[in-house]
């Protein structure tokens, strides 16, 4: 069987289990997320077997010391997959519930229901815990989903595979609702963004590369984030002990993240009095500076910024730094140059914080909090899929309501329309 015929036997199946899936109880897929923690708490050495195998053949080919770390399942990051399983397990179940229910004049009830999106599609790499959260993720909202991981990671998603398979079946749930795609051919991505028939949503989940590659071929819709070049301003009203520890944490915490800061906006008014505290922390941090003008002026011995700083996400401890006349030249640089992922304005001024929530065309907007919030577990959603700084369907951390969509029910007694 060829590559595009393995591909259509998967979606035909994926959209035969959809439908069982979106009327199945949520008694019954909770019952297959804890089977399922319980099937990989009881197969820890089988998985440990199968992820010895794709680092070994991760080494063998040349594969980068941090992508191997990604890569590798430790007992701790079991242990950690078998912790989200039961939180994911614990969410309120977003199916079938109805909202804005409303008498019209004619007598009917209109309200809105909650319901899956179908079947999903996942396109990840290297890290095979994701298998685990993206099935969650897609089971509990009633979805079926197709999951296409690194070939790197093939022998570790193929044995988490069998445990979820097993989770199902211990639910009486159909066991095709969750496949992990089991050819390592590039053509399996190919058909899979290609076929609307059987798939209704891709995410996908990795570098820049392949998410762009993604959106320019698939003719199925696509949940996806570019960049994250995330902004940090502070204001000539910021209190700036906040402002410090923000501008900091939002840097330094985490290098690699999408919600990272890359460029910290500073107003003219505070910029002597707080970049050269920052400046001492970021040396200490090892991150690189790159100021504009005014910056090099306040900062002496860092290196000048160029216009190309200002867009890049660098995943890296470098920073670009831009000293601001006010709100409105932040607010202006952040709409040209931000990837409209995450930006926060550190301020006690009330109107300028409220003009930057309205302003800021971001799919998160933040007041005197880190960017490094952004994200699904810090907002209550226990989960996320991905990131979204799309504008339909969804924005932002995309969780549990992320994967489903609304149909519109009408409840009536007879009415009829005159």
């Amino acid at each position: 069987m060829d590559v595009k015929q393995y591909m259509n036997q998967v979606g035909q199946q994926a959209r035969q289990a959809s439908r069982a899936m979106a009327a199945a109880e949520t008694g019954d897929k909770n019952k297959a997320l804890l089977a399922t923690a319980e099937a990989i708490n009881v197969a820890r050495e089988t998985l440990m077997v199968a992820n010895q195998k794709d680092l070994e053949n991760g080494r063998n080919n040349g594969l980068e010391p941090a992508l191997l770390d990604r890569l590798e399942l430790t007992p701790a990051r079991i242990d950690t997959m078998i912790e989200g399983l039961h939180q994911v397990a614990a969410l309120a179940d977003p199916v079938g519930a109805i909202t804005d229910l409303n008498y019209r004049p004619s007598g009917i009830q209109v309200g809105k229901m909650r319901v899956p999106l179908g079947v999903i599609g996942i396109i990840y790499e290297s890290r095979p815990n994701v298998t685990v959260e993206a099935a969650s993720l897609c089971l509990k909202s009633g979805n079926a989903t197709i999951l296409r991981g690194g070939s790197e990671a093939i022998h570790s998603n193929q044995a988490i595979a069998a445990c979820i398979k097993q989770g199902l079946q211990a639910a009486g749930l159909p066991e095709k609702a969750v496949q992990v795609v089991e050819t390592t051919d590039r053509a399996a991505v190919g058909e899979m963004i290609t076929m609307p028939e059987f798939v209704d949503v891709v995410v996908p989940r990795g570098g820049k590369g392949l998410i762009e590659r993604i959106s320019h071929d698939a003719t199925v819709t696509v949940i996806k984030h570019l960049d994250g070049i995330c902004h940090v301003y502070i204001d000539d009203d910021a209190d700036l002990d906040k402002a410090f520890a923000i501008a900091v944490n939002a840097k330094t915490q985490r290098y690699g993240t999408c919600n990272t800061m890359e460029t910290l906006l500073v107003s003219e008014l505070v910029a002597t009095e707080i970049l050269p505290r920052l400046a001492e922390a970021y040396g200490e941090a090892g991150v690189e500076l790159r100021g504009c003008g005014r910056t090099c002026e306040v900062l002496s011995g860092i290196n000048a910024a160029s216009d190309e700083d200002w867009d890049t996400e660098y995943l890296a401890p470098i920073l670009a730094i831009k000293v601001v006349a006010g709100v409105d030249e932040a607010i202006e640089h952040i709409n040209c140059h931000s990837s409209q992922h995450t930006d926060s304005i550190v301020t006690e001024n009330y109107t300028s914080g409220r003009r930057f929530l309205r302003e800021v065309d971001s799919s998160s907007v933040m007041i005197n909090a880190s960017t490094r919030f952004a994200d699904g577990f810090e907002y209550g959603l226990g989960a996320e899929i991905g990131i979204s700084t799309d504008k339909i369907h969804a924005r932002g951390p995309v969780g549990l309501e992320g994967l489903t969509s609304e149909k519109f029910v009408v409840l009536g007694n007879g009415e009829v329309r005159s």
